[in-house]
C-alpha cells in the first residue's frame, strides 16, 4: 500500500536552520571557507541572480527533513542574492546548488566525504552539479 503525505501535513514539519555541527574543525579551514565564499561573492557581486551560501543547509527534498547537507560553500545560479535561513530546494524554484566545496580537514575522515560525495552526486544531478577533484 502506498500512502501520500498531503500538502498540510508537509506544511507542518521543521527545518531546521542548524545541524548542530562546527563550521569548521580548525583556524586554517575556517580562514579557507570565509576567503573562498567571499571571493566568489566579489565575483558574482554584480549578478543578483547568483545565490552563494556558506555552512548553510541544503533541504532537497519538501516532507522529508532528515534529508540535509550543509556544503562549506554552495553556490546557485539562477537564484536570488539574500537572506535565507536553508536552502529549500522547492521553496527556490526546485534549483540545486551548481556547486559546492567542501574544504577537508583532519575531521572529514574518508567515510564522511564519501557520503557527502555520494549525497550530492544524488541529488545535484539533475543541476549538472559535477562531482570530482579535476
Amino acid at each position: 500500500m502506498v500512502e501520500s503525505v498531503s500538502r498540510s501535513n508537509q506544511s507542518n514539519i521543521t527545518y531546521p536552520e542548524r545541524d548542530g555541527n562546527p563550521m569548521s574543525d580548525n583556524t586554517k579551514q575556517f580562514r579557507w571557507i570565509v576567503v573562498i565564499k567571499e571571493n566568489l561573492e566579489l565575483l558574482f557581486a554584480n549578478n543578483p541572480n547568483i545565490f552563494v551560501a556558506g555552512d548553510l543547509l541544503w533541504y532537497p527534498i519538501e516532507g522529508d527533513n532528515k534529508i540535509r547537507q550543509a556544503p562549506d560553500i554552495m553556490i546557485v545560479f539562477g537564484r536570488p542574492k539574500g537572506d535565507r535561513g536553508s536552502y529549500r530546494q522547492w521553496i527556490e524554484d526546485n534549483v540545486t546548488p551548481q556547486v559546492v566545496f567542501e574544504i577537508l580537514s583532519p575531521g572529514n575522515r574518508l567515510l564522511e566525504m564519501a557520503k557527502k560525495f555520494k549525497f550530492y552526486e544524488h541529488h545535484g544531478k539533475d543541476s549538472g552539479l559535477r562531482i570530482g577533484n579535476k
